[in-house]
């Protein structure tokens, strides 16, 4: 039988393992080291890598997702359709393909997609190195309640409008719809 002393580490442990390792890039990206996610965001670092996409239906709306209210950053936050950090070893697509997958059941090796850029903090004053996305569909995503409580169809100037008035976003939303769709 484990003491307690023991336990405690057992648990250090496994939450060590648990922790999500991330890259750190230079300003070309790329990787000059890497640092659990925690570490990154605790240390406010700007050089690591994430993805973010937005799906838009022929109308020229975006969904725009809320976050839950128990996410450790940005909670009840409007966010971008999918968005992610790309772990240690990933490329861009990978994280892209995971995070549709965990966040809203969508297989994107099987629907068309495109790259609307590539950023940084340096000359885009995003958060991070960042591959933007887009898909187009009408269709609402089967998205992962533990990830989102709502969502909303609604066009680039109808989401400023709502940021104006109070409604609070993930900080590169508008930074994101402004740069793409203006």
């Amino acid at each position: 039988m484990l003491s307690s002393p023991s336990l405690f580490l057992f648990a250090i442990i496994i939450n060590m393992q648990q922790e999500e390792i991330l890259d750190l890039v230079n300003e070309n990206d790329e990787v000059i080291g890497n640092m659990p996610r925690n570490e990154v965001h605790a240390k406010r670092l700007h050089n690591y890598r994430v993805i973010n996409c937005f799906i838009k239906n022929s109308e020229g709306k975006l969904w725009i997702p809320r976050r839950q209210k128990n996410k450790r950053l940005f909670p009840s936050a409007l966010d971008m359709s999918v968005g992610g950090h790309v772990s240690s070893g990933e490329t861009y697509e990978e994280a892209f393909i995971k995070e549709a997958s965990e966040e809203l059941n969508i297989d994107v090796t099987e629907i068309p997609y495109k790259i609307l850029g590539k950023l940084n903090k340096q000359n885009d004053g995003v958060s991070a190195f960042m591959t933007v996305y887009e898909i187009e569909s009408n269709n609402v995503p089967n998205y992962n309640p533990e990830d989102f409580t709502e969502y909303y169809w609604l066009t680039p100037q109808e989401i400023l409008e709502r940021l104006d008035s109070g409604d609070i976003s993930k900080e590169d939303l508008p930074r994101l719809l402004k740069k793409f769709y203006k």
